[in-house]
């Protein structure tokens, strides 16, 4: 998923307005960009008669003397699709905030809610000032680092083809932004219920801002591990497994939750709202297809329907997995797995959703269910508390996603060693990162919010407010 400026020819069907103009009424002139742009997303969407590719290609053949070249088809529609796209991945986090609190006990549910908010708003402004810069900026280190300056600046021709084939700069930026706020998220499910919200915003803040960045920079920003062979098309590791790893940091600075494993076994917090948790995961599928889909980089008709395709059968494969395993082991069919099956085999699918077939990513999915599952478990046994799964389904499946593209990919250039060697590029610096930057909150501001206000909720203790109103009489949940 590499989203470098491209240069070159540009000669994926241009927008022509001139005497031989294929759009009547309008010989001879010269429209705005924006009104050309318009016209040009209807002519792609025309099926009738011939291709709108086909009467472009005339129009461009035999141009007028006044005529001047505007737009591709390609960058009109690419851009179209990758807006789309980041649009898809924003309903995600509505997705994370629905699944968190529903899996969550209800006296939590405002903190939840306002954590989930708050990450979109602090990973998009922290984005937008370094972390787009460091991500896709100059190499200054032999594919180590990158730096292009504070903001974001489209200069002189990033808004144009000259930037890149199927997209402009701020459209870039924007997909960008939405897969970085996603890091964040994760962690917040696995800390919920009893992490100081001002302590959680600014790991936040430094974890979005400066650790995501330089780790896409290395594959994405064509740094170091892209030139190393490794492969992850949109992000098993270098979003979930990033995001996860800070999750397992964070869960074990943290300690469980007050009375998780009373008298040496664990005793199982469940969620106030099922429903909402099942609304969360289909949210979070549904935006799975920008996510995935979006990273095609492009409206090429092949790519995005073997990208679609694929990650749908991965979805379903995963909740097949997780409620086989799951029904084996407990006698009785688990919602829950069921819900985070369907996360495992998405976040399992991601590494190579554009380069595996249909069958294999069955494969990839039902192992990917399987492994949420006895990761659940054994995340209890080892008494890490992880109140909504997040590391076994972002850290675990993740791993394993990124892994089988080396052993399912049809692409001969990518290997397994090549995929290791990025899963353990990526845990050695997300992992002591985060596990340093809680540290340092923890002796500073403090981490965990007093014993007191975990029993009574952090709704009322942080907030002054509860999701329910009255809901408090209820001091079970």
């Amino acid at each position: 998923m590499k989203r470098r400026p491209m240069t070159g020819d540009h000669d994926h069907g241009t927008l022509v307005i001139g005497g031989n103009s294929p759009i009547g009424g309008i010989e001879g002139k010269t429209l705005p960009a924006s009104i050309a742009a318009v016209i040009g997303c209807v002519m792609v969407c025309l099926a009738a008669g011939q291709s709108a590719a086909q009467a472009t290609t005339e129009a461009a053949a035999t141009p007028s003397a006044n005529a001047e070249p505007v737009l591709t088809q390609a960058f009109v529609v690419g851009n179209l699709w990758l807006l789309v796209g980041a649009m898809l991945v924003f309903v995600m986090h509505l997705g994370f905030a629905c699944l968190e609190a529903g899996l969550t006990r209800a006296r939590n549910t405002v903190n939840i809610l306002f954590k989930n908010i708050s990450i979109v708003a602090i990973g998009t402004l922290t984005y937008a000032g370094v972390g787009f810069s460091l991500m896709y900026g100059d190499d200054l280190a032999a594919g180590w680092f990158a730096w292009s300056g504070f903001g974001i600046d489209p200069g002189e021709t990033g808004q144009s083809p000259a930037y890149n084939d199927n997209y402009p700069y701020f459209t870039d930026f924007i997909f960008q932004a939405m897969f970085a706020a996603t890091a964040a998220t994760i962690v917040s499910g696995a800390v919920a219920e009893r992490i100081k919200l001002e302590s959680f915003l600014i790991f936040s803040t430094v974890f979005v801002g400066l650790v995501y960045p330089v780790i896409g920079f290395w594959k994405w920003g064509e740094g170091w591990l892209d030139a190393a062979g490794f492969y992850d098309f949109a992000g098993s590791t270098l979003v979930h497994a990033v995001g996860g790893w800070g999750a397992l940091a964070g869960a074990l600075i943290l300690g469980p939750r007050l009375g998780r494993f009373e008298a040496g076994h664990g005793r199982a917090y469940h969620g106030h709202s099922m429903p909402l948790a099942a609304i969360g995961v289909f949210l979070l599928w549904f935006g799975w297809f920008g996510f995935n889909g979006g990273s095609v980089l492009s409206a090429d008709p092949a790519s995005m329907s073997l990208v679609f395709v694929t990650t749908m059968l991965g979805a379903c494969a995963g909740v097949v997995g997780a409620v086989s395993l799951s029904w084996f082991l407990f006698r009785k069919p688990d919602l829950s797995m069921a819900l985070n099956g369907a996360l495992a085999g998405l976040v399992s699918i991601t590494a190579g959703a554009d380069s595996i077939t249909p069958g294999s990513s069955i494969i990839i999915g039902v192992i990917g269910g399987c492994v949420v599952v006895v990761g659940i478990l054994s995340l209890d046994r080892l008494r890490i508390d992880d109140p909504v799964g997040a590391i076994p389904v972002h850290l675990i499946c993740g791993i394993w996603g990124t892994a089988a593209v080396g052993i399912f990919s049809t692409n001969e250039d990518h290997t397994l060693l090549a995929q290791l060697l990025g899963i353990a590029a990526a845990a050695a610096l997300a992992f002591p990162a985060a596990l340093a930057i809680f540290f340092v909150l923890k002796l500073t501001i403090g981490l965990r919010v007093s014993p007191e206000a975990e029993r009574i909720g952090l709704d009322i203790d942080e907030h002054g407010m509860e999701a329910y109103s009255g809901f408090q009489i209820f001091n079970t949940q």
